[in-house]
């Protein structure tokens, strides 16, 4: 694959500066070491921290010509030493994104391929640009321009295992058999609103070990406000439907403010709620809400303890939290505090616990060495509670923390003229 990818730049570059518009080339390489001492979940006794150096590698490819539009991104994923330094091959190449958009007819664009999907705050639909291979989708996406301040996409995807001629079930390596989607999104103003809909199917073996896709929905708006030094956000979102053969109802509200005190600092405030299931229901209905296809890490605390792989058809969680931004120049640094606590009840046997799941505290910078070059690190505090411990098991007791250091290099290689 890369022998191919490698043959189709040196022909871009050769052929297409003759008739194209534009055509450039640009890499990501991203090197990130982490010290995980009781990331994602308490450390139980006799474990010890793990620490590793990983690496993401993108070559991008992006070509435009009139009204039309191609992007290929050829991605590396390894954690340093996974691959033996003798090794012929190297199994850890895939194509990120791979698609192609062009102009239908006036206000009206289709783009279709491999692609990453982002929405809004990316909590429903974004790229999960933090872990290193990310995500994206393979999926068709029609866009409407509506007015002068409207536009409308509407997003289908169909996936399988094959290209076999007879129906085989889909072994949900992309988490969906299916899905259609409409976005609509308004700005007036100092004022923005935006409309999601999201059908997602599923597909299993029923009793009779037939193929059956059944579909769970996620809907809500989203509010934003701006003017001078302050700004607002709220979103609200339900879900319903079934989740393979299980009803769902669930949940999900969040509000943010914020205000740029200085021209360093900016402060704010923000609460989430996501619903969650009582740890003594045992009905098969689901009543945690699931965010799907959101960039997790970005939420309720970078040590990951809630959604990102975790935490589903849970107690849910109720988030308090904060907000210190500083910037100056070429440095950057943020403190985000957290409060959590459990949506639904939690029980060991038939005691009733407290909701207080624990504090979290998060701290980053961020210094651009130079034009192309970023460094960055954090380092992130969990102080869990019984209740996180009859949660997740482990010990709340300990010294639960993660740190992180990472250096960006994003080079240009070629820009046609």
């Amino acid at each position: 694959m890369r022998k191919l990818f490698f043959s189709i730049v040196m022909v871009m570059l050769l052929v297409l500066p003759l008739t194209a518009q534009q055509v450039d080339i640009s890499a990501e390489l991203r090197p990130r070491f982490e010290y995980k001492n009781g990331y994602k979940t308490l450390l139980k006794a006799g474990e010890e921290a793990a620490s590793f150096i990983s690496q993401r590698t993108r070559l991008n490819l992006n070509y435009q010509q009139d009204n039309f539009k191609v992007r290929i991104a050829l991605q590396n994923v390894r954690v340093w030493g996974d691959v033996s330094t003798l090794s012929a091959n190297d199994n850890s190449n895939s194509f990120h994104e791979a698609w192609a958009q062009f102009s239908v007819a006036n206000n009206f664009v289709l783009k279709l391929g491999r692609q990453e999907i982002i929405y809004d705050d990316s909590r429903i639909f974004g790229n999960v640009g933090w872990a290193q291979q990310a995500r994206s989708h393979d999926a068709i996406i029609a866009k409407f321009k509506t007015s002068e301040n409207g536009k409308l996409d509407i997003g289908f995807a169909l996936n399988n295992d094959s290209q076999a001629g007879i129906k085989n079930i889909y072994s949900n390596v992309a988490g969906y058999k299916t899905f259609q989607y409409a976005w609509y999104h308004a700005q007036m103003s100092n004022f923005g609103v935006s409309f999601l809909v999201l059908n997602n199917g599923i597909e299993f073996a029923d009793l009779n070990n037939d193929a059956k896709v059944n579909y769970s929905q996620t809907f809500g708006p989203r509010l934003t406000y701006k003017k001078n030094k302050l700004s607002f956000d709220a979103a609200a979102y339900l879900q319903t439907g079934k989740v393979l053969t299980n009803s769902v109802s669930a949940s999900y509200f969040a509000v943010n403010g914020s205000y740029k005190a200085t021209s360093e600092f900016n402060i704010g405030i923000g609460f989430e709620y996501l619903s969650g299931k009582d740890t003594n229901d045992v009905s098969s209905d689901v009543k945690s809400f699931n965010p799907i296809f959101g960039t997790n890490h970005k939420f309720n605390g970078w040590m990951d303890y809630f959604y990102v792989g975790n935490h589903l058809n849970s107690v849910g969680l109720m988030d308090f939290n904060a907000t210190i931004t500083y910037t100056k120049d070429k440095f950057s640094a943020k403190f985000v505090p957290h409060l959590f606590k459990s949506a639904a009840d939690i029980y060991a046997g038939s005691t009733k616990m407290k909701s207080n799941l624990g504090t979290e505290l998060d701290f980053t910078i961020g210094y651009k060495i130079a034009k192309n070059i970023l460094f960055s690190g954090g380092h992130s505090q969990m102080f869990g509670t019984s209740s996180l411990k009859q949660l997740k098991g482990g010990e709340h007791t300990k010294n639960n923390s993660w740190t992180w250091l990472m250096l960006t290099f994003k080079p240009t290689f070629y820009v046609s003229k």
